[in-house]
């Protein structure tokens, strides 16, 4: 099959959670070895840049909702003082987030990728949506903005400018901050998936409880995004952002990876005994089809391995060694960049 045939044939298919994943792994290796670059950027140029990226996006919508009618998992809502985080269950396995100010009863939505699911809990919950909080432009993440504005004309859709958000009303800067009721949010640009992906943090002083990150495609447990739009040292820098939060900060992604981004870390750093605990937990959720999350900061230091660049264990375990004269932060880069290289033909297997 010629490969530009091939290549539009794959696109009608269907994708993965940014459209452009499956295309790699059906494309014949030996076809793929001279045209991987070329084609994975045309492909996720058509996604992210024109209508066919919004109809794959309805495409997944439609399907998931048919196969997933309930969602693809069960979730448990937190409940701090004031404050009640919510996961939605999405699309195939994106997760989206009501914030809740329990004492006015006004929410935020984190990524409202299926809009209508997000009207449901919404409207099971008894709240106004005043604010949409989008860590990135693709469709899984940021689908549902427009449907949702339109039904809530006052509210606000948060994100970087950097990014071509659907119906951004504030661009946001590096650490601006950001109050909705009760609810204090802190927003860090962490480009590398994205020009313009933002992660935000809930400030645990609004409920009494620990910070919350959400963090989008930036980290996921035991897992990070692809380096879409970024190189390693870009993205190495965005990483950093989230190793400087508190440890007891609880970890909320954008993706329900966790069980296949566990096998991965154990196949890259086997001696790892607190990911042993941890993958046990997850299969066992997994089994019962439940949310594996929130983690925490502390716990993801531990055992995901794009976290912990700078741990020798790791180093031996990839054979990498820092030149003489190479400057550290160059070194974990370049680690950051071989785990991210494994993670991407371990998922092709």
């Amino acid at each position: 099959m010629p490969v530009l045939l091939m290549f539009v044939s794959v696109l009608l298919l269907g994708c993965s959670c940014c459209g452009v994943a499956l295309l790699l792994r059906r494309i014949p290796r030996r076809v793929m070895a001279r045209t991987e670059r070329p084609l994975f950027k045309i492909a996720y140029g058509l996604y992210t840049r024109t209508r066919l990226g919004y109809w794959f996006y309805k495409r997944q919508l439609k399907k998931a909702r048919e196969r997933y009618p309930h969602g693809h998992s069960s979730t448990q809502a937190i409940v701090f003082s004031g404050v009640k985080v919510v996961p939605i269950p999405v699309l195939s396995d994106n997760y989206s987030y009501l914030v809740i100010d329990t004492t006015s009863s006004q929410a935020v939505a984190v990524d409202p990728s299926d809009p209508v699911a997000v009207q449901a809990y919404l409207d099971r919950e008894g709240v106004t949506l005043e604010a949409i909080l989008c860590t990135h432009k693709h469709w899984d993440h940021s689908g549902g903005n427009k449907a949702l504005k339109k039904h809530y004309k006052s509210c606000r859709v948060y994100g970087s400018a950097c990014d071509d958000i659907p119906e951004l009303t504030h661009a946001l800067a590096d650490r601006e901050l950001l109050t909705v009721g009760h609810l204090q949010f802190q927003a860090y640009f962490t480009p590398g998936h994205t020009v313009g992906h933002m992660i935000y943090v809930l400030d645990g002083k609004s409920g009494d409880g620990p910070d919350c990150l959400f963090s989008g495609d930036l980290l996921f447990l035991a897992g990070c995004g692809r380096m879409f739009e970024g190189s390693a040292e870009t993205m190495l820098k965005s990483l950093d952002t989230v190793t400087s939060l508190n440890e007891s900060t609880l970890l909320w992604p954008g993706h329900e990876y966790a069980a296949d981004n566990l096998k991965f870390a154990e196949e890259v750093e086997p001696e790892n005994a607190v990911r042993d605990r941890k993958t046990q937990w997850v299969n066992q959720q997994r089994l019962e089809k439940k949310c594996s999350c929130p983690s925490t900061i502390g716990e993801e230091k531990e055992y995901n391995p794009f976290l912990r660049t700078h741990c020798r264990d790791l180093h031996m375990a990839l054979d990498l060694q820092r030149g003489a004269d190479e400057e550290w932060s160059h070194f974990r880069a370049r680690v950051l960049e071989e785990v991210r290289r494994r993670k991407d033909l371990f998922k092709e297997r």
